[in-house]
């Protein structure tokens, strides 16, 4: 029961690992915001409170500096104060070749994988510097070497840089801020695809190129699973990591990223 009176923000919850990390939380005793932009949040959350958790969800775009200050706003209004932020919104878009992607594609993924993690940090610091106290925990990702995704590489390096230089200024005001990595991750087909136009046969071979290079960059061969990816989080997360901030923890089966 490690958050048992923690109040706890999870975003993008309404599916993959964010979703597989509220489900934790709540089973260790956390009172939880649910942030997404997709009404699934909708049905996860309802899951958490019948089984009596104390949960709310929260539609909001956290590629807006608004939508992240409004959701911390929210919490705080529900709960009285945040003590853990889990940054989970990101993913990539399209999969090839570099020079293959257009503007506004680049663009596209640097506000998905990117931005939502910069807004939120801004946004919960100033509630989380009056209290002298918080943990947030950023998810970052092992492709920042990888093939056919370096937008979304770029956008995962940038996560990783926030987490080692926020941590900095941070840890004087009593607050850790820390990241896991994770790796290629076995889950069910998103019910909210992060592209939904579907792909082209070369596109088609673009991803199986990802799917390959994952798979043969781990030492155990083969892809990771959500509760894999959820448990360090949690870790993280929680006082167990209590003289941990700074670090971006790998959790792709030895590949470092």
């Amino acid at each position: 029961m490690r958050f048992t009176d923690k109040v706890v923000v999870v975003t993008g919850a309404a599916q993959g690992i964010g979703a597989v990390v509220a489900r934790r939380i709540a089973a260790e005793g956390g009172t939880l915001v649910l942030a997404d932009r997709s009404e699934l949040v909708i049905e996860v959350c309802a899951e958490l409170t019948a089984s009596d958790a104390p949960a709310r969800y929260f539609l909001c775009d956290l590629e807006t500096y608004a939508g992240a200050v409004k959701l911390m706003a929210y919490a705080v209004a529900e709960f009285g104060r945040i003590d853990i932020l889990i940054n989970n919104v990101g993913g990539t878009i399209w999969t090839k070749p570099y020079e293959h992607y257009e503007e506004d594609e680049i663009e596209a993924e640097v506000r998905r994988s990117l931005f939502p993690t910069l807004w939120c940090c801004r946004a919960v610091l100033p509630h989380m510097v009056e209290r002298t106290a918080g943990v947030i925990v950023n998810v970052s990702s092992i492709a920042t070497r990888s093939i056919n995704r370096v937008p979304y590489a770029s956008s995962k390096g940038g996560v990783n840089a926030l987490t080692a230089s926020l941590a900095f200024e941070a840890a004087p005001k009593g607050i850790r801020v820390v990241a896991t990595a994770p790796g290629g991750t076995e889950a069910p087909p998103r019910k909210v695809p992060r592209n939904p136009n579907a792909q082209s046969a070369q596109e088609e071979t673009w991803y199986q190129q990802i799917v390959d290079q994952t798979t043969e960059s781990t030492l155990f061969k083969r892809y990771g699973t959500l509760e894999e990816q959820a448990a360090p989080i949690l870790f993280m997360a929680s006082d167990d990591a209590s003289y941990i901030t700074g670090a971006v923890l790998p959790v792709g089966g030895g590949d470092l990223g």
